[in-house]
């Protein structure tokens, strides 16, 4: 498995990482993603990334390779209240929600925290962004970062408070590239890359609220054709 540095944290990580949200599912059982995670780690994946709101990820993910936790790095997100009381975005309730995630994740420790894709307003506020640092000060993650795209994206690069940028780049969506991504690389930051397989665009029947039938409608307008069923692979 190739490894690089991401960006200035110095953090050794490999090329491809895994994304907790699809485990979150109550439908995708512990075993499920015990014998996933495990084969991640096996086959030298050393990233996990997953959030707060993945409904169920964080504590598939704590029951099942608590155990490995010095073989990977971990990245979650904050923002949302998923289930605290409070309000998104509220300094106190992010403390609390990233106190729940080590908790759910059964350590003591992240190595990343990101604000999960607030807008630019809140971001200017910096409260937030205080609770994020108050956290990695108190040894709780080693770096902070922003998930997020566009002009959210942009400020987050340009305000310097952050160690990562997680944003969307895909076949389906490359407009970050020559400007939050370059300037983000510009300033050291590590890049993380978000929905890298455009949501599974290929899936029939999405949700007109799922990214990924945005996604297959761009794709379909530059002429890609999906293959639906075994009589369409020839």
């Amino acid at each position: 498995m190739e490894h690089r540095k991401l960006g200035a944290t110095g953090l050794d990580v490999s090329l491809l990482g895994f994304g907790g949200s699809e485990i979150g599912d109550p439908g995708v059982s512990q075993a499920t993603v015990e014998t996933l995670l495990n084969a991640a780690l096996d086959a030298g994946l050393n990233v996990i990334d997953t959030a707060e709101c993945y409904r169920e990820s964080e504590e598939k993910i704590g029951k099942s390779v608590a155990k490995r936790r010095d073989e990977f790095h971990l990245f979650t997100k904050c923002g949302h209240t998923s289930g605290l009381e409070g309000e998104d975005w509220d300094p106190d309730m992010l403390a609390r929600s990233i106190d729940r995630s080590l908790q759910r994740l059964q350590t003591d420790r992240v190595e990343l925290v990101q604000l999960h894709t607030c807008d630019e307003a809140t971001l200017r506020k910096g409260d937030v962004i205080d609770v994020l640092i108050r956290a990695r000060e108190a040894g709780k993650t080693r770096f902070i970062g922003y998930s997020g795209d566009n002009e959210s994206a942009a400020y987050a690069v340009e305000c310097g408070a952050f160690d990562t940028l997680q944003t969307s780049v895909s076949i389906a969506e490359q407009i970050g590239i020559d400007t939050w991504i370059k300037a983000a690389a510009e300033k050291g930051l590590g890049i993380i890359a978000k929905r890298p397989i455009a949501n599974a665009a290929w899936k029939r029947d999405l949700p007109e609220s799922d990214y990924g039938y945005e996604y297959k409608k761009r794709l379909e307008k530059l002429g890609y054709k999906f293959l639906e069923t075994e009589d369409d692979i020839k």
